[in-house]
């Protein structure tokens, strides 16, 4: 029976964990009065709780949501993956190696360093079970980002192994924003900018990549009427997905009108956002963590680390 799955956490293990704390300037962990304080690029210094980021502690709760399996994915709006390369390889090294550790109940996405987007280092990685690769939206926001990363995306589609597109970092500001502020803004713009990108220079160059958009894409697929209106095509696109990460029932239910029900799957966004309960029935809810996951993961949803 094809398992339950969850395709969006985030867990930082211990290896990557201790590379954020030796680095001084963002992206860094410090610790400041007893307690881990995050430091990112256009973002408030935040301060971590790391027992969201206990591996047996956050196994048992894959468990208590009745999930097989969760797919953790790179903390992109950490901006690891812009960094220059010789920043960026040990951080990414790390999250690989300790995520590649992690109970069965977790599988991963792997990272991809934006400054030299190596097809060979991703092949190594989906063959140590990776299920695919996640990618900032910001790094497909057009023709020539889309060009950029064009040969993982070609690696992908070849290994017949997913693209999940995430948010990347937010734009940084010299004025005082609420902490809400990037992922109500930045975070959905770039979103909705990568789904408009991706359907008009990214699917004809890459006809066969099964993709999967964070957050549904930012309401993007909403904006059918006005994208026509100005003179867009309509079209429908089996191997595009969307998960429903910081959304509740309401938004889930307007985009599955747009869409259809196959589109959808589960993805929480833990720790970053509590698992919402199943309250769209039970025929969705098991499409969104079944079936649509079993088609988004192809052949890679059989993969174990190696």
């Amino acid at each position: 029976m094809t398992d339950l799955v969850d395709i969006h956490q985030h867990l930082w293990p211990e290896p990557l964990l201790g590379a954020l704390a030796e680095r001084s300037e963002a992206p860094c962990l410090r610790l400041r009065e007893g307690r881990w304080r995050l430091r990112i690029q256009g973002e408030p210094e935040a301060a971590i709780d790391l027992a969201d980021h206990d591996a047996a502690a956050r196994a048992d709760l894959v468990r208590a949501d009745g999930l097989d399996r969760a797919l953790i994915a790179p903390s992109v709006p950490l901006g690891v993956d812009a960094l220059t390369r010789a920043e960026a390889e040990p951080l990414i090294a790390a999250y690989h190696r300790g995520v590649a550790a992690l109970p069965d109940e977790f599988g991963a996405w792997a990272a991809v360093p934006l400054s030299d987007p190596d097809p060979s280092a991703l092949e190594a990685w989906l063959d140590a079970g990776f299920v695919g690769a996640c990618i900032s939206a910001d790094a497909l926001a057009g023709p020539r980002s889309l060009d950029h990363v064009g040969a993982i995306l070609e690696l992908l589609e070849r290994r017949g192994a997913p693209l999940f597109i995430h948010p990347g970092v937010a734009t940084a500001s010299t004025c005082e924003r609420p902490s809400w502020w990037p992922a109500m803004t930045d975070y959905v713009s770039a979103m909705q900018r990568a789904w408009f990108a991706f359907a008009t220079w990214g699917r004809p160059a890459h006809p066969e990549l099964r993709v999967c958009f964070a957050m549904l894409a930012g309401l993007a697929p909403l904006h059918r009427e006005r994208f026509v209106a100005r003179g867009g095509l309509p079209s429908f696109d089996p191997n595009v997905f969307l998960d429903v990460s910081s959304y509740g029932d309401r938004a889930i239910d307007t985009v599955v009108r747009e869409v259809g029900v196959d589109q959808i799957v589960f993805g929480s966004d833990r720790p970053v956002v509590g698992a919402r309960g199943p309250g769209l029935g039970d025929a969705l809810e098991a499409a969104m963590r079944r079936s649509n996951p079993a088609r988004l993961l192809g052949a890679a949803r059989e993969m174990v680390f190696a």
